[in-house]
């Protein structure tokens, strides 16, 4: 039996962190334009609201079958069965995977179909049974559900890719997704489609988006490994499998019982709760997949191999890897936390999204970035523990943090939904929509700060979450006690904060003197300078990372 290619061998992981990251970002800018366009002609009313409540589904399942068991189940097995040159096996356990990925995928879709209507019910109890709202949601719910199973599919092929390292392709291919959905509903508009109707454009284009996104994946697939399909008791690695997966299911089964509760709990806010939380989730969720995701996605086939053998290299890619993820994350939340208005202007601002939504978004998005990198250091942690076959582990501590943030976001969104942040600063308006059911009929959004509430108890479960991965690392021996360069990058991002000052003093300034300007334009004046700041000093501390690309440093003369 052949062993493991030259190109298979392997390489260092931030070659392979940059090449998911390329893709990721690619994919990224793609959604960012989708964002835009979603919010440009459906605002935060009626069809921002069901599409946000009826894309849950898939999402959810995606993340359950697909991401969720895939990286923590599916890929340490198939990286060590290719790693080994065990080609045979690792056919046999891609088919395997797909095949019983089919089979319930399958049956799920069939099920979402059939019972949209009590699966909306429950899920948006706060959306009142019979309204246009409501019965939209019922109607993108079943043209949503058939993206799951190539969804699901395309998480496989991820899996596939990423043993080989072919990390690009299986990270850009989103990239579909999003530009079906621009297309579905740009074309809707310019034929004068209805907000309804516009809707309807968003669910189609995403359900084909689904299918292209798989397609473009399977011939390198078919290329890497010869599918083997055959009973499944022949399959060594797929006990091993199997049973990371239960544990895992249980695990992220209860971290998207968790989204599910934050769908049925902002359904219950003033309108304009679901829509709000949906675009600062966009943002919140890209330094996410872009830093946090990407740098784990490359980690995990190395950790699955090096902590087999010793520990000691799997700990020092461990700590590089975290603090590779800190460098980026932790000046994202610095410029989300100080900049965030300037920064939701400078992507939704436009058509039906206006100041008002902007502010509503900006605090929404304020609270979910003070859990920002203690869920993009979990990612790593996670990975470590999923590379010595301990993803029971995560799963538990995935309760703990599901619990702490429910009890919190709860207490938090009632307090919250009785007030809406104006142009002065935050006004108490009244009572809350979970007090008040006609505020929740609303076919346009009310603006409150409701959603600010769960997404505050996100960051404070994601900080349990945190410090719990972070001790089972540790007792684990994967743990370094020294953290080298994080006081640097602390110290480079609280730059950010006087940069920031003079960045809208120079936007104001700017639109004093000529008047409304694009926000594009004054949200780049407002938050470059904070940059600038963080590079320059980051730079003068020293901080790795932050190097010109090569193509661009001055060549020295000979």
């Amino acid at each position: 039996m052949s062993g493991p290619s030259q190109e298979d061998a392997p390489r260092p992981v931030a070659r392979d962190a940059r090449a998911v990251a390329a893709g990721i970002l690619l994919s990224r800018i793609a959604g960012l334009v989708r964002e835009k366009a979603i919010a440009f002609h459906l605002g935060a009313g009626l069809g921002a609201e069901a599409f946000r409540a009826a894309l849950r589904i898939p999402n959810l399942l995606q993340n359950l079958l697909g991401d969720g068991v895939l990286s923590a189940a599916f890929v340490p097995s198939y990286s060590r069965a290719v790693a080994e040159g065990r080609e045979e096996d690792a056919g046999r356990l891609a088919a395997a995977v797909a095949s019983a990925l089919l089979l319930v995928t399958g049956a799920l879709v069939a099920i979402g179909i059939l019972f949209a209507e009590p699966l909306t019910r429950l899920l948006t109890p706060g959306f009142p049974v019979g309204s246009a709202k409501f019965d939209l949601t019922v109607t993108l719910v079943r043209i949503l559900t058939p993206s799951l199973g190539f969804l699901v599919l395309s998480a496989w092929a991820l899996g596939v890719l990423s043993a080989h390292r072919r990390f690009f392709r299986a990270y850009v291919a989103p990239v579909l997704w999003n530009g079906a959905i621009i297309a579905g509903v740009t074309i809707a508009a310019l034929r004068g489609a209805t907000e309804v109707d516009l809707a309807r454009a968003v669910g189609y284009g995403a359900l084909l988006g689904a299918v292209l996104q798989f397609l473009v994946q399977l011939p390198a697939v078919v290329r890497l490994v010869r599918l083997r399909p055959g009973p499944w008791r022949e399959v060594t690695d797929l006990p091993q499998v199997v049973r990371s997966a239960g544990a895992v299911i249980a695990g992220r089964g209860v971290v998207q019982l968790s989204a599910y509760l934050d769908l049925v709990l902002a359904s219950l806010l003033a309108a304009g709760a679901v829509a709000a939380i949906g675009y600062a989730q966009v943002l919140y969720l890209l330094p996410v997949s872009l830093f946090g995701m990407s740098i784990a996605a490359a980690s995990l086939p190395g950790l699955s191999t090096a902590s087999r053998t010793d520990r000691e290299p799997a700990a020092a890619q461990l700590a590089d890897a975290s603090r590779r993820v800190a460098l980026f994350v932790l000046p994202t939340t610095v410029v989300y936390l100080a900049l965030g208005d300037q920064v939701v202007a400078a992507l939704y601002r436009g058509g039906a999204f206006g100041a008002a939504e902007t502010r509503q978004v900006a605090v929404v998005l304020a609270a979910y970035s003070l859990g920002l990198i203690a869920t993009t250091q979990s990612r790593v942690l996670q990975s470590a523990l999923y590379s010595i076959d301990e993803a029971r582990v995560p799963a538990r501590v995935a309760s703990i943090r599901v619990v702490v943030g429910t009890l919190v976001g709860v207490a938090a969104m009632l307090a919250l939904d009785a007030w809406r942040m104006d142009a002065a600063g935050p006004v108490r308006i009244g009572d809350s929509g979970l007090a008040a059911p006609v505020l929740r009929a609303s076919e346009q959004s009310l603006l409150r700060l409701g959603g600010a509430g769960l997404a505050l108890g996100a960051s404070i479960g994601a900080w349990i979450e945190f410090g719990l991965l972070r001790r089972a690392v540790r007792r684990n021996g994967l743990l370094r006690t020294d953290a080298p360069g994080w006081r640097r990058i602390v110290l480079a991002s609280l730059a950010i904060v006087p940069g920031s000052l003079v960045g809208r003093a120079i936007a104001t300034r700017l639109v004093m003197s000529f008047g409304d300007l694009p926000a594009v334009l004054t949200s780049g004046v407002a938050v470059l300078p904070g940059l600038l700041a963080f590079l320059i000093v980051g730079r003068s501390l020293g901080l790795e990372g932050l190097e010109l690309p090569r193509a661009l440093r001055p060549r020295r003369s000979r």
